[in-house]
């Protein structure tokens, strides 16, 4: 099991979501082949054939736990990263 899916099972059992480093769920947003667009804080994640966009900002470099609920939301309604 490598880093991101470890960093998958993390977020998705919902124990810690306001210690996840906002590098790491940039790179599992990545790893998951979102789409990156950056505009001054704001990173922006989509994905073809997923309706929901995901926004994510730094937090003293944290990500936000509200971002983090909404992409363990995304992961679980389209089954991101396997059969989880």
């Amino acid at each position: 099991m490598n880093r991101h899916e470890r960093l998958l099972r993390t977020i998705l059992a919902g124990r810690s979501d306001a210690n996840i480093r906002f590098a790491d769920l940039c790179a599992l947003m990545r790893y998951l082949e979102f789409d990156e667009r950056i505009r001054g804080s704001h990173h922006m994640y989509r994905k073809d054939g997923i309706q929901e966009r995901v926004n994510l900002q730094r937090d003293n470099g944290n990500a936000k736990p509200y971002q983090v609920r909404q992409v363990r939301r995304v992961a679980l309604k389209y089954q991101l990263g396997g059969d989880e």
